[in-house]
């Protein structure tokens, strides 16, 4: 089951809400575990048995490092708690890469397993791990109800998308949550914005790029379906965390923020600070800080960061491409390190135009795993080989520019700012605007869900 979807939109959404808040208090978080292993296992139901098993693991290691603080027994189950935890993730989502790998390097015939993937399995399994890790530094209490840890494992809002939510982020409202009018009415307007902006944008924007990549290539289309990649990928990940962050609050929960505006960064470094920041966070705290950081000198420093980047390029896909993609941004990262981003600052212009090529350029190695289809859409994106031009092209690029231009617009703060204009205290007709405005966005997104076909979940692989 995903959010963008009429069955989650007009019949789960309203029934678990409604039965969560008549629910007593002392039983509302058995009644949100209880409805996100079934939001959960609608798809996949075998997985749920896999959910509850890493739920069990790490609750269990949890309460053995607690009890053996300060011994080595408390890090042989920290190490333990790792173990299992990777060993889960590299069998359900690594094992068919590196045996495929294998066998075209070595020329064998090893059997390649043919597992599903289990959807959010790296979301939630870098949660656990972060549980366990947290209470053997003594960051986070541990937690002695395992229907409370199993509430945090399984919730619905964000476990298969993000954000990644740390336990020590929530230790203190899986205890109580505070409920409101006001708290509702803001996660309700959020949620419909992350809605709007999956599918009235991330959608339309995801089929000129699949039109642009399988179509004639020409200069003007290779550019054109590239930057509506980079739309796309924007609006679908934002807005999954919009509606995630938007159900928390309407649940009484409070999240941390997964994206701001890294389209207006000037630098690659500055654009990883606001892409995806809690997996950024995850990995400074869990890998990087634990590796040294940058304690131990500029070698051990880069060698820390390539370690980090490799590892956050195959936490996104099974794929030579998303190990490229990661060894691609350590190198631009390095580089600003060394010596670039002092340029950088003495021009916003030349500096913004800088990071975004790098960041397009770099869509491209994520969005296509054949190889050699990146080389070929890399030459159209140099014009070597193709015309500047197609008429397959120029239609898209002047019947989609008021919807581009839209779009660029809303990767900028702008929309929010003006937003909050329209919903100050003080202003009510501005209000009710507003509000006209979310119900407009609310039954237009319903309507495209029900009336289309294309609605792509990107996090599949994730």
């Amino acid at each position: 089951m995903i959010f963008s979807s009429p069955f989650f939109l007009v019949l789960y959404l309203p029934i678990v809400l409604g039965i969560y808040y008549i629910s007593p208090r002392r039983l509302k978080n058995l009644m949100l575990f209880m409805a996100s292993l079934l939001f959960y296992g609608w798809g996949e139901p075998v997985y749920v048995s896999l959910m509850i098993f890493s739920t069990i693991v790490d609750y269990t290691h949890g309460m053995m490092v607690d009890k053996h603080r300060g011994t080595t027994k408390a890090k042989y189950w920290l190490l333990s708690s790792i173990i299992i935890n990777l060993s889960l993730l590299g069998v359900f989502k690594y094992s068919g890469f590196v045996v495929s790998s294998l066998n075209s390097l070595l020329g064998t015939a090893i059997p390649v397993p043919a597992l599903a993937l289990p959807i959010g399995i790296s979301f939630y399994t870098f949660q656990t791990m972060s549980y366990t890790i947290d209470v053997y530094r003594g960051d986070a209490p541990v937690q002695k109800d395992i229907i409370a840890f199993g509430t945090y494992v399984a919730l619905f809002p964000q476990l298969i998308a993000g954000p990644i939510v740390r336990y020590l982020d929530v230790a203190e409202q899986m205890k109580g949550r505070t409920h409101s009018v006001d708290k509702f009415g803001q996660g309700a307007s959020r949620f419909v914005c992350g809605l709007s902006k999956k599918v009235l944008l991330a959608n339309t924007f995801g089929q000129i790029w699949e039109l642009m990549l399988g179509g004639p290539r020409s200069l003007i289309g290779a550019w054109l379906g590239i930057i509506c990649y980079a739309l796309q990928i924007y609006f679908d990940f934002s807005g999954y965390s919009d509606m995630a962050i938007g159900l928390g609050k309407m649940l009484g929960f409070d999240f941390i923020e997964n994206f701001n505006y890294p389209y207006i960064s000037r630098s690659i470094t500055e654009f990883w600070r606001r892409w995806h920041m809690s997996l950024g966070t995850w990995f400074r705290e869990y890998v990087y800080i634990p590796l040294g950081g940058n304690r131990k000198g500029p070698r051990r420093q880069v060698f820390n960061m390539l370690v980090v980047w490799l590892a956050t390029g195959i936490w996104h896909g099974a794929g030579w491409n998303f190990l490229f993609w990661g060894l691609y941004y350590f190198v631009f990262l390095m580089i600003e390190k060394l010596f670039l981003l002092k340029y950088l600052n003495k021009s916003r212009v030349l500096s913004h135009i800088y990071t975004l090529v790098v960041v397009l350029l770099g869509w491209v190695f994520f969005a296509i795993e054949d190889m050699s289809v990146v080389t070929g859409y890399m030459q159209a994106l140099a014009g070597i080989g193709v015309p500047a031009v197609t008429d397959h092209a120029l239609y898209y690029l002047t019947t989609m520019a008021p919807l581009l231009i839209c779009g660029l617009i809303g990767s900028t703060p702008l929309p929010k700012m003006l937003y909050a204009r329209l919903t100050a205290k003080d202003n009510i007709p501005s209000a009710i605007l507003a509000g006209v405005l979310l119900v407009i966005g609310f039954l237009s997104s319903t309507a495209y869900l029900v009336a289309g076909t294309y609605n792509p979940f990107l996090y599949f692989r994730f």
